[in-house]
């Protein structure tokens, strides 16, 4: 049996690969801990619960949706705009449910990107920007993230061919994997190079809704003209503690919808009817992102301040679920990760596997209970050498 060429090029999927390693540890007797994959610890809300319960009992809700989305779901994602951001959104148009963002992001490059053509993917970044474009056929060129200019992208550093050929380009604040938060004039220079390029600019706003000390993180879609020239993905998955419900909408430039939409209605049949309810419900409960980030908040200052004690040097991120960290002298981000799991059964994931421009860090995810992260912080010492 033959796998496609396209699927050759591209590496085993990072989230796959550590729960083979978490999975195989565990087989042996190991009491694993894994800091590896952002999946939020904490339940789902009850009361979205119910809704999603309520829903299902209808069974107008057990046929085919639309992949346009129910109504009530895209009047709620718009009415939760203009209270969070004060971005006023056509419901009509402008917004289309996704079946999670990983799904929104994969199928923008099929949507867009053509053989001979490019999308532009932060670097360190969520793996999709890359992998993405592969299985679409194109090519993905790295937009590295400074850290001396707080993980601006190197926009100047992309070169005129680069330019020529790209058609999306992949950008995500608060950040994944770093934690940072967007820098300033990072969007208006992002809509500028759109504008001259051609370009569609994709904004990853999965973790707007999870900050720290007073930040409120801004939508791509506040930035003057924004709208002209791009889409943001949003998704409840952090924010509400929804992963498993793979509940997201894409908003934004009208004409890139109806492409996605277009693409969309050819693989997918759209997100159930009773999940969309259960979001409704969720969107109209802004409480609970500000309790999870509490939750969040609480952990990142336990795994900094002991962190700091053993003597890595880490600045605790505004936002995100995940503490950016560089890793001992010596090692690779592989090496090191390796390294940790073997010798204190934590799970970490290697910067390395981020992008080039991530290799000398590690991610730690603050997705277990307090006293599993202070114990796996405590297990990280033997290997930092504290």
């Amino acid at each position: 049996m033959r796998h496609s060429e396209r699927l050759g090029r591209i590496p085993p999927y990072l989230f796959a690969e550590l729960e083979r390693k978490i999975a195989a540890k565990r087989a042996a007797g190991v009491d694993v801990i894994s800091l590896g994959i952002g999946d939020p610890d904490t339940p789902t809300n009850t009361a979205v619960v119910e809704a999603l319960a309520a829903a299902a009992r209808d069974p107008g809700t057990h046929q085919y949706p639309s992949n346009r989305g129910r109504a009530e779901f895209r009047e709620a994602v718009a009415r939760f705009y203009s209270r969070r951001f004060r971005v006023e959104l056509d419901p009509e148009t402008e917004i289309v449910p996704a079946l999670g963002a990983k799904e929104c992001i994969f199928n923008l490059n099929l949507a867009f990107l053509d053989p001979g053509t490019v999308a532009l993917a932060s670097d360190p970044g969520y793996p999709v920007y890359t992998g993405g474009p592969v299985l679409a056929g194109a090519e993905a060129v790295l937009l590295p993230l400074m850290p001396e200019a707080g993980f601006a992208p190197d926009f100047p550093g992309v070169a005129a061919s680069d330019w020529q050929r790209a058609r999306l380009m992949f950008i995500n604040y608060p950040n994944n994997p770093t934690g940072a938060v967007a820098p300033d004039g990072v969007f208006e220079r992002a809509v500028q190079l759109a504008r001259e390029h051609d370009v569609l600019v994709v904004h990853d706003a999965s973790y707007t809704e999870t900050t720290f000390d007073g930040y409120v993180a801004p939508s791509f879609l506040e930035t003057p003209g924004a709208r002209e020239t791009g889409v943001e993905v949003f998704s409840l998955s952090k924010g509400w503690s929804m992963t498993g419900w793979r509940a997201a909408a894409i908003v934004g430039n009208a004409d890139a919808i109806e492409s996605y939409w277009r693409l969309k209605s050819n693989i997918d049949s759209g997100m159930f009817d009773a999940v969309q309810l259960a979001a409704v419900a969720a969107l109209e409960l802004p409480d609970i992102p500000r309790e999870t980030s509490a939750v969040y908040q609480r952990r990142r200052d336990l795994v900094c301040d002991a962190l700091a004690a053993i003597g890595v040097d880490v600045a605790p991120p505004k936002g995100t679920i995940y503490i950016w960290a560089p890793v001992p002298e010596g090692h690779t981000s592989a090496s090191y990760c390796e390294l940790v799991l073997e010798e204190s059964g934590v799970v970490l994931s290697p910067g390395g596997a981020y992008g080039p421009n991530g290799e000398g860090f590690f991610r730690i995810s603050l997705t277990v209970p307090d006293d599993r992260l202070a114990e796996a912080v405590e297990r990280l010492r033997s290997s930092l050498g504290g």
